[in-house]
């Protein structure tokens, strides 16, 4: 057993390493998106509380950071935590914010970060979040504000709808103050208050998201419009580098033509 084990571990290494030859040898994706679904699930099937599904997936997010760092992903933004799940249990979302709290922490002390100059912005509406977590998150950008090699979003309290809807309400205020006027709207400007008006490449070329569901649950909804989407029935926890490839190999297959 053993034996036969490690046999399939080392096709397992020979498969990734042709993956990744094949992905460097093409032109990389420049924004890709992730949509981390499954984490509940997987602590279910594991027989674990659900806060041990959400904490493996914050170590996932983490590993999946250091592997597109090395792929040379320039964006990538991860969907942590939306406007609508603040309708879950009380002792979940406080216990999600917990483990919020840890990881910004843990953020202001990494190594890759600062090295790979990573800056970090997070999406949402931040005035639904515990103070001493928006705290901590103005102080993670703060911090890495001035990078400009790599970016890493983090979608928390995050709605797509409301996003939309935050940038019609800030053009109409610009208007009645008469620093614009209505013909100067147009789709270009309209991005410039989106919560990605910050990234070189705001919309992303890739959008995965695990656990198996297949619909975007309003994550990006404005900036997603060309962009290509891959469905993993694997639970986020369970998410391999193996996995990352073959989305990243598949979306390079792909002919692109934006509506031409």
């Amino acid at each position: 057993m053993l034996r036969g084990l490690l046999r399939a571990l080392g096709v397992y290494k020979l498969y990734e390493w042709w993956l990744e030859s094949q992905v460097k040898n093409m032109e990389p994706p420049k924004h890709i998106a992730l949509i981390l679904d499954g984490n509940r699930r997987w602590a279910s099937r594991h027989n674990l509380v659900f806060w041990e599904g959400h904490r493996a997936g914050m170590k996932k997010a983490e590993e999946v950071l250091r592997w597109s760092l090395d792929l040379g992903i320039k964006i990538m933004t991860f969907y942590v935590f939306s406007t609508e799940n603040f309708q879950r249990s009380k002792e979940e979302v406080e216990k999600l914010m917990e483990l919020c709290r840890e990881k910004f922490r843990e953020i202001l002390q990494n190594e890759d970060i600062h090295r790979y100059r990573v800056r970090i912005k997070v999406l949402g509406d931040l005035g639904l979040l515990p103070e001493e977590l928006r705290k901590l998150i103005l102080k993670v950008e703060a911090s890495t504000a001035g990078y400009d090699s790599y970016w890493l979003n983090i979608a928390l309290a995050y709605g797509g709808r409301r996003e939309i809807v935050n940038a019609a309400r800030m053009i109409g205020e610009e208007i009645l103050k008469g620093k614009l006027a209505p013909e100067e709207i147009d789709e270009e400007l309209f991005m410039k208050y989106l919560y990605t008006s910050h990234l070189p490449n705001p919309e992303p070329d890739l959008i995965i998201r695990t656990s198996g569901e297949e619909r975007l649950s309003g994550f990006l909804l404005w900036q997603s419009a060309y962009s290509e989407l891959c469905f993993l029935d694997v639970y986020w926890p369970e998410f391999r580098r193996i996995d990352l490839l073959r989305a990243i190999r598949t979306f390079q297959k792909r002919k692109r033509r934006f509506g031409k």
